[in-house]
């Protein structure tokens, strides 16, 4: 990923810094941070102090009619999405984006999780907008220990060099310091992966395999004469690594390396960019692995606008879509420039986000931003567009992005620097037709921009309790209650007595209204507690109690 860099590359920037993760090292970044939420796990984090920046970023917007604010949990501001198309048909599950801003940040920066009418159904805010999350998922978890799976959430945390505030590397490349999170159902935390090789965790990819391993991308700067680019002479290549550890041992089981097997001289990404990047030349941009039926792997490198399909026992390239050594031709529409999220299909079609633009060469024509699957036709060396989606308005998404299929047919698509997230009808559409089969759109909040968006299935049940608050109103009280990531509360109970020893049930049941629900009694308490109910009426759990003051 790269946010924002055909725009911010030439601003001036600083050396490459000298800390290097290496495989097996304690962060300083892993000490648990003050500002962490009050109902976070924090035991074995990592990845929560930012890597220094070279200048200060904007303070977020945490008030107005974009950031959600709530009685019971006043440390969450979250963004607000404005939902414009909700219709039937879409798919079951909620919404999966890890909100950021290059610019400055309405909300918090975070893990996000918005039902389909837009409000939060779970929210894991980050102490500063120097934090990110990335990926933002649900998997499943196979612990070969146990022989038991589980669904799990899944994302990257760090620090992406976004400039002005970070200068030394090429923008979107992560930052010294990353790791990738594995939560449970209660949003306690499982396991914290690393990368080996001294290489950076990329906040690109992060995949769990049925072989209870984690498949992910890494990256770090490669010292390199790049001269004979057209680039500096104290120069490096940011060069990436596909790594596969166990997550039983955190051991290094595989690794692919891009420099090993691809020639830097086909990127689309001049070399002489590097003296605005810190020395640094992004020539790959390796951005999705995906594994295949049979165990090869699918490799997306952004800057060589060009997919590989790579054997995993010899690492040898079978074949290359796109880029300037394609063994593929392209049908109408079927070409793509800056792509993410390379995916197998079934059959042989392959799925991406074409980003489509922008600053392409002399001759390239920009093509508006859209999902794209592609039928691989291997006898005749042929690719060709089977389906299309595109948006309305039509977006330009210089980075980011990515195309989910969906179980039901349907696809989700996130728009990456574009502040948008859709889900269409499998049929999908042409360019200049793309509000047909839209069956659901929203819209980030000012600069706000999400690396992926996913639609998923999950149930939460938090190992903590509900958040409770009561205010005074007239002679009665307004009791606020919510339970932060709860998916199986569908309303509350609400208690009050004169003292905490001696409550009684004053509100039977109230329906929960979104994240938080505000429940009117005439009980002056001025003690009291709320209790969460499942859809059968049945208390899954009781707030603290507090009191309220006179």
């Amino acid at each position: 990923m790269v946010t924002l860099e055909r725009r911010t590359r030439r601003r001036a920037r600083r050396t490459v810094g000298a800390c290097v993760l290496t495989a097996g090292c304690v962060l300083a970044s892993c000490v648990p941070s003050a500002a962490a939420s009050s109902h976070e796990n924090v035991s074995g984090l990592c990845a929560t102090t930012p890597y220094p920046p070279s200048q200060s970023t904007p303070p977020p917007v945490l008030s107005g009619p974009d950031v959600w604010s709530f009685v019971s949990e006043p440390g969450l501001h979250p963004m607000g999405v404005k939902v414009t198309t909700n219709r039937p048909g879409t798919a079951r599950g909620d919404i999966f984006v890890a909100p950021f801003s290059a610019d400055q940040m309405i909300g918090q920066t975070g893990a996000l999780i918005n039902d389909n009418a837009g409000d939060p159904v779970w929210f894991r805010p980050l102490p500063s907008t120097n934090l990110q999350n990335a990926d933002f998922k649900v998997q499943t978890y196979y612990d070969t220990r146990r022989h038991r799976a589980q669904p799990v959430l899944t994302w990257w945390q760090g620090t992406l060099a976004l400039p002005p505030a970070y200068t030394n590397l090429p923008a979107g490349a992560p930052e010294p310091g990353g790791c990738y999170y594995i939560y449970d159902q209660q949003y306690r935390l499982l396991k914290t992966v690393f990368a080996h090789h001294g290489y950076y965790p990329d906040e690109h990819e992060f995949t769990l395999t049925d072989r209870g391993t984690a498949l992910f991308l890494a990256s770090k700067p490669v010292p390199m004469d790049l001269t004979r680019y057209g680039g500096p002479k104290d120069g490096a290549i940011l060069n990436s690594e596909v790594q596969e550890v166990d997550l039983a041992t955190g051991r290094l089981l595989y690794s692919w390396n891009a420099l090993d097997h691809v020639d830097p001289a086909d990127s689309e990404e001049p070399a002489s960019n590097a003296s605005s990047s810190g020395g640094v030349w992004d020539a790959f941009h390796v951005n999705s692995v995906d594994e295949g039926p049979d165990g090869q792997l699918l490799v997306s490198f952004r800057n060589m606008w060009a997919i590989y399909d790579v054997s995993r026992p010899s690492g040898d390239i079978r074949w290359q879509l796109g880029g300037k050594k394609s063994d593929f031709s392209f049908g109408p529409n079927a070409d793509f420039y800056w792509q993410h999220d390379a995916r197998f299909r079934p059959g042989n079609r392959i799925s991406m986000f074409d980003d489509g633009c922008c600053e392409l060469p002399d001759g390239a024509p920009e093509q508006q931003s859209h999902g794209l699957i592609l039928n691989l036709d291997f006898r005749n060396h042929r690719a060709t567009a089977v389906k299309t989606y595109y948006h309305e308005p039509p977006l330009y998404s210089p980075t980011q992005g990515n195309t989910q299929a969906l179980p039901n047919g349907n696809e989700f698509i996130g728009w990456g620097q574009s502040p948008y997230y859709s889900e269409y009808a499998g049929a999908g559409n042409t360019e200049g037709n793309g509000s047909r089969n839209l069956l659901y759109d929203a819209k980030l909040p000012g600069s706000n921009i999400s690396y992926r968006a996913f639609r998923n299935e999950w149930i939460g049940t938090p190992y903590y309790p509900p958040s409770v608050a009561v205010r005074r109103s007239g002679r009665g009280s307004v009791v606020y209650a919510s339970w932060n990531g709860s998916t199986q509360t569908r309303a509350w109970q609400v208690l009050a007595g004169p003292n905490a020893d001696s409550l009684s049930v004053v509100v039977k049941r109230a329906e929960r209204s979104g994240f938080e629900t505000a429940v009117r009694t005439g009980s002056p308490g001025p003690y009291f507690q709320v209790r969460a109910l499942d859809a059968a009426g049945k208390v899954l759990r009781a707030s603290r109690i507090v009191k309220l003051s006179r």
